[in-house]
């Protein structure tokens, strides 16, 4: 560990501090860092508001060469980094390489976005005229993150304020704020290859609820992207509209997956368990309702049942290991507490049970739950392995239960039914911000924006036009003739 951290140049942040950091493998200290002090904050905020001034000026294909460099230093440090995410997040090793693959993927994406910030021209009624869009960089952006994904969706907002033109302020989860270290480190040595990037430009705060408050509460902090819970969500978006900032919200998520009659089952089964067992049930994208046709239902569900009893789980840098722990015993607690409820509702639960001999650490089973109608269980997000099983007889009654929930992150069919997966994402169809056929709810690219609808805060990160979330879209009028006509025919002649 020790190695790790001079590695990744943490080794001097990673101690001394009052804050313990602990790995969910087996529990034990892995760190102590140092909390932002309060007092800090505003200071912390101007110097990003001097760092924008200066910033804004950079032309964008000049700001995308900076992410350019940091697309290359998280290249040279995929393995150690992704390492360190499997240490404090407790993903097994392929996802935690694959979190930092996306970190890099989205340093690529920004880098062809900095020569792209497109605007429009728009033809004027008025002769003489030219009217057009021009899109400017808005201010600090603050990132707030959550330990599933503790350095991936920092970068997704990250890469694309700065080509936008704005300095990012990031305050990581108190449960991962290690790899957010790291992460400053290798950005530091793009920065220091960059070599005049102003003061100020990417900052990390750590600390508990009042860190976060002094960046959603700040006017000098025109945008705020939080990621976490609904609960979450509902406590920041109002704060932040209240001063009229930009909220991007990314909330939670309750994913269903429709099984048709047509469905190839074989592919149906190996989407359903990693989407449900994946990062052992905790990204908002998992998969939580099955939602299966009953001339299916039995012959796929016996086939999870089987597919389950054959995970490996433990310790998630063993060779095999597909599932390792939930981030705390909290988290073991909410699930052990959700399957209970299930059961008083009436449903059969296959797994869900600690799992024996893997010291430390909260391990448990991924649980499949047949249930007997979608109860208000079902309707909440338990952000642990759990995977809810109910029939349906049509496609309506289907999309409707899948839609009959609070949250509206993402969804998908299986079905080899034209018909069917054109309904599915049509305007009548699925009501989520992500919809997919033949494919799981979880892994989205960074090539498509990423977010959710009602209780999942309506924002979007990463791909497509998600850059338009970090600027502000001025409409210009240029008259270029010896005339002033009015718009509207209207005459005012003096």
């Amino acid at each position: 560990m020790t190695d790790l951290f001079h590695a990744l140049g943490i080794a001097d942040a990673a101690t001394g501090g009052s804050l313990s950091v602990l790995s969910p493998i087996d529990g034990a200290e892995i760190g102590r860092v140092r909390p932002t002090d309060p007092a800090a904050m505003p200071g912390l905020i101007a110097r990003a508001q001097e760092a924008f001034r200066h910033w804004r000026e950079v032309p964008a294909p000049r700001r995308g060469e900076l992410v350019r460099l940091f697309g290359e230093e998280l290249r040279a440090a995929k393995a150690e980094l992704g390492a360190l995410v499997t240490l404090e997040a407790g993903k097994i090793t392929s996802e935690g390489l694959g979190e930092v693959q996306e970190m890099i993927d989205i340093c690529d994406f920004a880098v062809g976005l900095s020569r792209q910030l497109y605007g429009l021209t728009i033809a004027s009624e008025r002769p003489g005229h030219r009217m057009m869009e021009t899109w400017h960089p808005m201010g600090p952006c603050a990132v707030i993150s959550a330990f599933n994904f503790p350095v991936a969706v920092w970068s997704w907002n990250a890469a694309l304020a700065l080509v936008c033109g704005n300095p990012v302020i990031w305050k990581p989860s108190e449960k991962t704020p290690l790899t957010a270290l790291a992460s400053m480190a290798i950005f530091g040595r793009a920065l220091a290859r960059f070599g005049d990037a102003p003061e100020g430009l990417a900052q990390l705060v750590m600390g508990g609820p009042e860190i976060g408050e002094a960046l959603v509460l700040s006017p000098e902090v025109p945008i705020v992207s939080a990621t976490g819970s609904t609960r979450m969500g509902r406590i920041v978006g109002p704060k932040v509209a209240a001063r009229f900032g930009r909220p991007i919200l990314e909330l939670g998520g309750n994913n269903a997956m429709i099984v048709a009659p047509s469905a190839d089952l074989d592919m149906a089964v190996r989407a359903i368990v990693f989407s449900a067992v994946g990062t052992a049930g905790q990204r908002c994208t998992s998969l939580r309702r099955l939602i299966v046709h009953h001339s299916v239902r039995e012959e796929l569900v016996g086939r999870l049942v089987k597919a389950y009893a054959s995970l490996k789980i433990g310790d998630p840098r063993a060779d095999g290991t597909l599932v390792g722990p939930l981030i705390d015993a909290a988290s073991r607690d909410r699930m052990v507490a959700a399957l209970d409820r299930a059961r008083a509702k009436g449903g059969t639960v296959h797994g869900g049970k600690p799992v024996e001999g893997v010291p430390g650490g909260a391990y448990i089973q991924p649980a499949l739950v047949e249930m007997p109608a979608q109860t208000g269980v079902v309707c909440e997000e338990t952000f642990a392995p759990i995977l809810y099983v109910m029939g349906y007889e049509t496609l309506d009654e289907a999309i409707a239960l899948q839609n009959a929930v609070p949250q509206g992150l993402s969804s998908c069919i299986f079905t080899l039914n034209l018909r069917e997966a054109e309904a599915f994402v049509s305007a009548a169809g699925s009501d989520c911000g992500i919809a997919n056929v033949n494919i799981g709810p979880s892994g989205a690219e960074i090539g498509g924006a990423f977010g959710g609808e009602k209780d999942t805060g309506g924002g979007r990160e990463s791909g497509s036009d998600a850059w338009r979330g970090y600027m502000r879209r001025q409409t210009n009028t240029i008259n270029w003739s010896a005339a002033l006509p009015l718009a509207q025919g209207v005459r005012f002649d003096i």
